[in-house]
């Protein structure tokens, strides 16, 4: 899908500007405090539909005019939103249809945001024809860099259960399966009496009274997916009618369950991502069981952005400066952590580090979440200081734009097969996709050894270990192309719980794990989940194990560590098996930390993976082309010696680095 460039010369700075909030006396002084800052890239409009069209078909573009004139006269470029996230409350007024509903049969009412049905006639209706007057009165403004599509799709709203909703799921499913009788067999419908006869007897997966069709809930997830995709795609038609050199985007939430971004990657010019890490969890030690320590979720999300991308540049739409509003505890990050995970961001991909957003509101849900100018003014303001020193630091780290990280590992994951995986009635619910993601990898950011995320059916050739934390559900295509990159030379770790079941989540038959025994040299009997576990390796070592255990026979596959308990004790645990030119190993069990970390150097050790820099734990090392980026997660100082010169000061390298301190170096 052909998509439009974003040229940059320089790193954007900036944040989420919602003038309308404050009187327009107030505008200058914004205008005045951004220059002083080095802000030279705004969100303009994300919440302004009522704002904009205050009554069905009455639209008020004064306002936003003249705010655009003063951002263009002071050198600042605008990420125009459509504004469609929030619809104002005379569309549930006129069209209460419009509102959504949950498997209960709950409406959710206007109060909040994202208060609107995804397959309302009405609300797309009405989000088509404001989107239409923005392009036109916008779209050959000069200050305007970029569309900015609705906002957080699914953050809030990722499904509905009306009647509309419904008739949209059932011409889903009409176009996915054909005839009733494909979608019988795939729904397996024969099992619990579930046989349909006609379309209009399927209903989405309201509330019943024990666990629904499992493939039914597997199929209302792409549903619901992509038909936020369909509204976003709806926009961006319009956009490209009316401004067809204006790259679009959409802000991504990371790892968000409910959107496959996948999918909506291929969609949009430019990535974007929202990015909300919690301050409270900043200790090192802290990985010993919850892996990611401090940078280690934004470093993982991060990694997820600039493979969704290709490798170019991608925003960070949204951070908070300090405290967020939403948890139950909002600890706000401390002095120089704002700096470090933004430093962070730029040196994995990022070319844009914004915020949400500029001005702290005085009133509203959100008016205790940080703004880049906070409550108490920008006077004898730590954040402040922050910010403006984090502009004029970023003006200096331009080069990164155009450099590359180059992977050596890439890492499995499948938004379909996470769905399927978290469906109930599993044999353990406490397998969770995302916490097998962060155990796999934690190891390696720790070892700061690069990696990609790919798709099950992406092209592996150029890796040299490919790791597959859980993939549940698998087509045969994906899982031949995993086996044919093992027997072709590739080295492949994967995890217990994967290829159980086809796209349909029905049982691969014929040996746990079927489309991936041959390849791994294996069976799996049954399994073992929920009792804790002892495995030694054949290295003398033992380390504790818990939440699964599979049963496993070889089958040509050795053993590397066996159980010591149950009733299973002496079989493996963790296995490696030749196959064709490569070689593949599973792990049957959830092992500690460092039991992983030691894994994961054995096998990347064996395929000639290691850091190209020794530097204490907790130093963050990431080489793109000929500049290294180093950052320090510690609360003490290190010393780490590379010659080059700083791209901060211009100088030569100082080899002591400060608390959450970074150093960018162009390699001498």
């Amino acid at each position: 899908m052909q998509k439009l460039p974003f040229p940059q010369t320089h790193i954007f700075y900036g944040g989420d500007y919602n003038p309308e909030q404050w009187p327009e006396s107030v505008w200058p002084d914004d205008m005045a405090l951004m220059k002083q800052a080095g802000v030279n890239l705004v969100t303009l409009g994300v919440f302004s539909w009522a704002q904009l069209e205050p009554r069905p078909g009455v639209y008020t573009f004064e306002w936003m005019d003249k705010i655009l004139s003063m951002l263009s006269e002071n050198g600042i470029e605008i990420c125009l939103a459509t504004a469609t996230a929030s619809p104002p409350p005379w569309l549930a007024k006129h069209h209460p249809e419009s509102l959504p509903v949950d498997a209960d049969g709950i409406t959710y009412w206007p109060g909040g945001r994202q208060a609107y049905c995804p397959h309302s006639v009405a609300y797309k209706e009405s989000a088509a024809a404001l989107v239409r007057q923005m392009a036109e009165r916008y779209g050959r403004h000069p200050a305007v860099k970029i569309w900015h599509i609705n906002n957080e799709y699914g953050c809030h709203t990722d499904e509905c259960f009306c009647d509309v909703s419904a008739a949209a799921f059932r011409e889903w499913l009409k176009k996915r399966y054909q005839t009733i009788e494909v979608l019988n067999h795939a729904w397996g419908t024969a099992f619990w009496s579930q046989r349909y006869g006609d379309w209009d007897e399927i209903h989405p997966p309201r509330r019943a009274p024990t666990f629904p069709n499992p493939t039914q809930n597997l199929d209302w997830r792409r549903f619901s997916s992509d038909s936020l995709l369909d509204l976003m795609n709806m926009e961006k038609a319009i956009l490209r009618e009316l401004t067809p050199n204006i790259p679009v985007t959409t802000n991504f939430l990371g790892f968000w369950k409910a959107t496959d971004y996948w999918k909506f990657s291929q969609h949009e010019d430019v990535i974007s991502m929202d990015a909300y890490p919690d301050p409270a969890n900043v200790r090192l030690g802290a990985h010993v069981e919850a892996p990611l320590f401090s940078g280690g979720e934004l470093a993982l999300q991060s990694d997820l952005m600039r493979s969704l991308g290709n490798g170019a540049p991608w925003m960070l739409m949204e951070q908070a400066p300090t405290a967020v509003n939403w948890r139950n505890v909002n600890v706000p990050k401390g002095p120089g952590l704002m700096r470090l995970w933004s430093l962070q961001c730029v040196a994995r991909g990022a070319g844009s580090i914004m915020f949400f957003q500029w001005r702290q509101s005085k009133a509203g849900a959100e008016k205790f979440h940080s703004g880049m100018v906070p409550h108490v003014g920008v006077e004898n303001s730590r954040v402040w200081r922050e910010i403006s020193g984090l502009g004029a630091e970023l003006k200096r780290l331009s080069p990164l734009l155009d450099a590359k990280i180059k992977a050596e590992v890439a890492i499995v994951f499948d938004w379909e097969s996470w769905w399927a995986l978290e469906i109930d009635s599993k044999p353990s619910m406490d397998v969770r996709q995302m916490e097998q993601v962060a155990r796999h990898y934690a190891p390696l950011y720790l070892g700061n050894i690069a990696a990609d995320f790919v798709r099950p059916g992406a092209d592996l050739r150029g890796y040299k270990l490919v790791i597959v934390p859980n993939l549940y559900q698998v087509r045969g295509a994906d899982a031949e192309n995993l086996s044919r990159y093992v027997e072709q030379g590739g080295t492949l770790l994967m995890s217990f719980f994967s290829g159980i079941t086809d796209e349909n989540e029905h049982i691969w038959i014929g040996g746990y794990p079927a489309p991936f025994r041959k390849m791994l040299g294996l069976v799996v009997e049954e399994f073992v989940p929920g009792q804790e576990n002892t495995v030694r390796f054949d290295t003398g070592e033992e380390f504790a194990a818990d939440l699964w255990a599979d049963v496993i026979h070889l089958e040509g596959a050795q053993a590397l560590a066996t159980f010591t308990g149950n009733f299973f004790a002496g079989a493996p645990a963790v296995t490696r098996h030749r196959y064709g030119e490569g070689n593949a190993f599973y792990i049957g069990t959830r092992l500690t930390a460092e039991a992983m970390s030691t894994l994961m150097k054995r096998v990347t050790d064996e395929v000639g993976i290691q850091p190209d820099l020794t530097v204490p734990a907790g130093v963050e090392v990431i080489y793109k082309g000929k500049y290294l980026c180093i950052l320090n997660h510690l609360p003490e100082a290190v010393t780490v010696t590379v010659a080059g010169t700083d791209l901060l000061t211009g100088g030569p390298v100082n080899p002591v680095i400060e608390p959450l301190g970074a150093r960018f170096v162009e390699l001498a």
